[in-house]
């Protein structure tokens, strides 16, 4: 009997390995994005929710092609959005949920009742402000929280020794060439660079809204979801 156990359990550990071995080299044939798909459909250890700010700049009409893309590569995506920057496209063209400033405030009437911007930090591995506006760029980089998305940045999680908790933040600065020029915009990156070790995705040179060639454009939306895939591929295994 024995004898019987040891071939049993030699038989199961070898039908296991054969059954890793067969399991990577089908995840090892497949392409990238299936790849993405697929670990994220089975519940592996990948981190893909990721809330998209949007704040006022004539690049957020760019931000349906982004959701899109970021979609399509694996991220789950919930889009805060300023009030200003729904002068620039409509939420009606976009197919995630969309959180506004109101939104804050009719989801909570007394003590105890879920706090939307907390919610959303919780929820979320990733944040991407995708514009950052010159606007909100001063207000993040020195502490303001008057509206949702502002408050959600202020309540994020950042680097101390205490907090191990790791929930890296993209930014994608978008504005005229001499607000990208001007030392308070190198001031306030510095703060999120250096301080908050946020990561910076350099706008582009093109000839802007204003009619003026220069840098201070958004970088181009590939640009922004390679930097994001990034994330993914840090966490597939």
């Amino acid at each position: 009997m024995l004898v019987s156990l040891k071939c049993y359990v030699v038989n199961y550990i070898i039908g296991k390995v054969i059954d890793v071995r067969r399991r990577f080299l089908q995840l090892y044939e497949l392409n990238h994005s299936s790849l993405y798909l697929l670990v994220m459909n089975e519940n592996k250890l990948l981190r893909n929710k990721l809330i998209l700010g949007v704040t006022g700049s004539v690049a957020a009409i760019k931000i349906p092609c982004l959701i899109e893309k970021l979609l399509e590569i694996g991220f789950e995506v919930r889009l805060v959005v300023t009030d200003n920057s729904l002068n620039f496209f409509s939420v009606d063209t976009v197919s995630v949920p969309v959180y506004k400033d109101i939104d804050e405030w009719t989801r909570w009437k007394k003590r105890g009742d879920p706090v939307l911007h907390i919610e959303l930090r919780n929820w979320a591995d990733i944040l991407l402000v995708a514009p950052l506006s010159a606007n909100t760029m001063a207000k993040v980089a020195y502490g303001l929280a008057d509206n949702l998305l502002t408050t959600l940045v202020r309540a994020w999680w950042f680097p101390n020794e205490q907090n191990i908790i790791h929930k890296p933040v993209y930014f994608a600065p978008a504005m005229n060439t001499l607000m990208w020029q001007h030392p308070f915009t190198h001031e306030q990156i510095e703060r999120l660079v250096g301080r908050l070790h946020w990561k910076c995705i350099d706008p582009v040179q093109k000839t802007l809204i204003c009619g003026e060639t220069g840098i201070g454009a958004m970088a181009e939306v590939s640009d922004i979801v390679n930097c994001l895939k990034q994330e993914l591929n840090k966490n597939l295994f």
